[in-house]
């Protein structure tokens, strides 16, 4: 629960060591997680989550900010313990979440897919062989 006192965030704005500092803290999270016995896909989440704050937090000034707001460690920590008071309603929004996260590949990948449809027809086009 730390994080929920800002304690991520803080350490993001020690050059050099503080991101570190932070993932380590998140990582501990992440593996008392497991060994707690969570779900695979409440894992999933909470790495999706740790993933989100590291990678936007290493934006400088904006990474800080946004760390302030996006509490990782702090979501983790809600997960886990959702899914410890109630397994069964735990695994089925995890479920809802898998779903998502499939529909949301599979539309990336169509969207990707019409992307380079469009872009090769306009470099033939623009080569002058169609």
């Amino acid at each position: 629960m730390l994080d929920g006192l800002g304690l991520d965030p803080i350490l993001g704005l020690i050059p050099g060591i503080g991101d570190a500092a932070g993932a380590v803290l998140a990582a501990w999270i992440l593996l008392e997680a497991f060994r707690m016995g969570a779900s695979r896909a409440t894992l999933v989440r909470m790495a999706g989550n740790v993933a989100l704050d590291a990678g936007l937090g290493a934006i400088p000034v904006l990474g800080d900010i946004f760390d302030f707001a996006w509490k990782a460690n702090f979501r983790n920590v809600t997960l886990l313990e959702r899914h410890l008071a109630g397994p069964a309603q735990a695994r089925r929004a995890d479920r809802s979440f898998v779903l998502l996260v499939i529909s949301g590949v599979l539309a990336l990948a169509l969207g990707l897919l019409a992307f380079g449809i469009v872009l090769t027809r306009w470099v033939l086009r623009a080569l002058g062989g169609a």
